[in-house]
Protein backbone atom coordinates (compact mmCIF):
# COMPACT_ATOMS: atom_id res chain seq x y z
CA UNK A 1 0.00 0.00 0.00
CA UNK A 2 0.97 3.35 -0.54
CA UNK A 3 2.72 4.89 2.26
CA UNK A 4 0.26 8.09 1.72
CA UNK A 5 -2.63 6.45 1.98
CA UNK A 6 -5.88 7.70 3.86
CA UNK A 7 -7.91 6.20 6.55
CA UNK A 8 -10.51 4.81 4.15
CA UNK A 9 -7.62 3.45 1.67
CA UNK A 10 -6.40 1.88 4.46
CA UNK A 11 -9.59 0.34 5.82
CA UNK A 12 -10.59 -1.08 2.17
CA UNK A 13 -7.67 -2.69 2.44
CA UNK A 14 -5.77 -3.87 5.28
CA UNK A 15 -2.62 -4.73 6.18
CA UNK A 16 -0.89 -7.68 8.42
CA UNK A 17 -1.05 -5.84 12.24
CA UNK A 18 2.13 -5.30 13.18
CA UNK A 19 2.24 -4.84 17.32
CA UNK A 20 5.48 -2.24 18.01
CA UNK A 21 6.09 -3.73 21.64
CA UNK A 22 4.88 -2.14 24.16
CA UNK A 23 6.73 1.00 26.40
CA UNK A 24 6.57 0.20 29.97
CA UNK A 25 4.89 2.72 31.86
CA UNK A 26 7.47 5.62 32.43
CA UNK A 27 7.44 7.72 35.71
CA UNK A 28 3.64 6.84 36.11
CA UNK A 29 2.46 8.71 32.98
CA UNK A 30 -0.52 7.29 31.68
CA UNK A 31 -0.30 9.65 28.10
CA UNK A 32 1.93 8.97 26.58
CA UNK A 33 2.63 10.82 23.51
CA UNK A 34 0.87 8.68 20.61
CA UNK A 35 -2.00 8.67 22.81
CA UNK A 36 -1.89 12.54 23.93
CA UNK A 37 -1.55 13.23 19.84
CA UNK A 38 -4.68 11.07 19.14
CA UNK A 39 -6.60 12.53 21.88
CA UNK A 40 -5.83 16.28 20.37
CA UNK A 41 -6.41 15.45 16.51
CA UNK A 42 -9.91 13.86 18.29
CA UNK A 43 -10.77 17.17 19.90
CA UNK A 44 -9.89 19.16 17.23
CA UNK A 45 -12.54 17.60 15.35
CA UNK A 46 -15.22 17.74 18.22
CA UNK A 47 -14.99 14.58 19.38
CA UNK A 48 -17.54 13.83 22.24
CA UNK A 49 -17.16 12.02 25.87
CA UNK A 50 -13.62 10.87 25.74
CA UNK A 51 -12.56 7.95 27.77
CA UNK A 52 -9.48 6.50 28.32
CA UNK A 53 -9.47 2.90 30.06
CA UNK A 54 -6.09 1.03 31.31
CA UNK A 55 -6.43 -2.59 30.20
CA UNK A 56 -2.68 -3.47 31.49
CA UNK A 57 -4.06 -5.93 34.35
CA UNK A 58 -7.29 -7.51 32.68
CA UNK A 59 -6.23 -8.00 28.93
CA UNK A 60 -2.98 -9.16 27.26
CA UNK A 61 -3.77 -7.59 23.40
CA UNK A 62 -3.49 -3.50 24.34
CA UNK A 63 -2.92 -1.43 27.05
CA UNK A 64 -5.48 1.18 26.80
CA UNK A 65 -8.64 1.75 24.84
CA UNK A 66 -9.46 4.89 23.85
CA UNK A 67 -13.14 6.17 23.48
CA UNK A 68 -14.75 9.09 21.64
CA UNK A 69 -18.16 9.99 20.17
CA UNK A 70 -19.33 11.51 17.18
CA UNK A 71 -22.27 13.49 15.94
CA UNK A 72 -23.22 11.63 12.40
CA UNK A 73 -21.17 9.86 10.15
CA UNK A 74 -19.09 12.62 8.17
CA UNK A 75 -18.06 13.49 11.81
CA UNK A 76 -16.70 10.00 13.06
CA UNK A 77 -15.32 10.08 9.74
CA UNK A 78 -13.16 13.52 10.01
CA UNK A 79 -12.25 12.53 13.93
CA UNK A 80 -10.84 8.61 12.19
CA UNK A 81 -8.87 10.77 9.64
CA UNK A 82 -7.00 13.51 11.69
CA UNK A 83 -6.39 10.92 14.31
CA UNK A 84 -4.69 8.93 11.52
CA UNK A 85 -3.13 11.81 9.65
CA UNK A 86 -1.76 13.61 13.09
CA UNK A 87 0.04 10.37 14.25
CA UNK A 88 1.22 9.14 10.94
CA UNK A 89 3.09 12.90 10.36
CA UNK A 90 4.66 11.78 14.12
CA UNK A 91 6.08 8.68 12.42
CA UNK A 92 3.18 6.39 13.93
CA UNK A 93 1.05 4.27 11.26
CA UNK A 94 -1.92 1.66 12.04
CA UNK A 95 -1.56 -1.56 11.99
CA UNK A 96 -4.94 -1.91 11.16
CA UNK A 97 -8.10 0.40 10.66
CA UNK A 98 -12.12 -0.97 10.51
CA UNK A 99 -15.35 0.46 10.20
CA UNK A 100 -14.96 3.26 8.23
CA UNK A 101 -16.91 3.00 5.25
CA UNK A 102 -19.83 2.45 7.29
CA UNK A 103 -18.70 4.74 10.18
CA UNK A 104 -20.67 3.52 13.04
CA UNK A 105 -17.76 2.73 15.08
CA UNK A 106 -14.40 2.98 13.43
CA UNK A 107 -11.60 1.16 15.21
CA UNK A 108 -7.65 2.54 14.91
CA UNK A 109 -5.51 -0.11 16.29
CA UNK A 110 -2.15 1.27 17.27
CA UNK A 111 -0.67 -1.90 18.79
CA UNK A 112 -0.63 -0.69 22.40
CA UNK A 113 -3.45 1.22 22.71
CA UNK A 114 -6.80 0.86 20.36
CA UNK A 115 -8.64 4.07 19.26
CA UNK A 116 -12.89 3.95 19.48
CA UNK A 117 -14.77 6.41 17.45
CA UNK A 118 -18.33 5.89 17.62
CA UNK A 119 -21.45 7.28 16.44
CA UNK A 120 -23.63 8.12 19.21
CA UNK A 121 -26.26 5.14 18.85
CA UNK A 122 -23.32 2.44 18.57
CA UNK A 123 -21.66 4.01 21.31
CA UNK A 124 -25.03 3.05 23.65
CA UNK A 125 -25.05 -0.17 21.80
CA UNK A 126 -22.05 -1.45 22.51
CA UNK A 127 -21.24 0.28 25.50
CA UNK A 128 -17.20 -0.26 25.59
CA UNK A 129 -17.11 1.31 28.98
CA UNK A 130 -20.00 -1.13 30.76
CA UNK A 131 -18.43 -4.04 28.86
CA UNK A 132 -14.55 -3.00 29.92
CA UNK A 133 -15.92 -1.80 33.53
CA UNK A 134 -13.26 -3.90 35.52
CA UNK A 135 -10.65 -1.40 33.84
CA UNK A 136 -9.05 1.31 35.66
CA UNK A 137 -10.68 4.72 34.37
CA UNK A 138 -7.84 7.18 33.94
CA UNK A 139 -8.38 11.04 34.43
CA UNK A 140 -7.81 13.05 31.15
CA UNK A 141 -6.56 16.40 31.19
CA UNK A 142 -8.88 19.43 31.17
CA UNK A 143 -8.53 20.27 27.63
CA UNK A 144 -10.03 17.45 26.39
CA UNK A 145 -13.04 17.03 28.07
CA UNK A 146 -15.30 19.34 26.52
CA UNK A 147 -13.72 19.48 23.26
CA UNK A 148 -17.07 18.49 22.06
CA UNK A 149 -19.04 21.39 23.38
CA UNK A 150 -20.36 23.61 20.86
CA UNK A 151 -21.34 27.39 20.65
CA UNK A 152 -23.97 26.97 18.95
CA UNK A 153 -25.95 24.06 21.41
CA UNK A 154 -28.16 25.80 23.71
CA UNK A 155 -29.63 23.99 26.70
CA UNK A 156 -32.41 22.23 27.38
Amino acid sequence: MKQNSTVKEQSLNPQPAVRPKPQPDQGGSVLDERVYAALHAASEKKAIEPVLLDLRDIASFTDYFVIVGGQNERQVQAIADEIYEQLKKAGHTAARVEGYKTAEWVLLDYGDFVFHVFDQKARKFYDLERLWRESKRVELPAEFLDAGASSLRTES
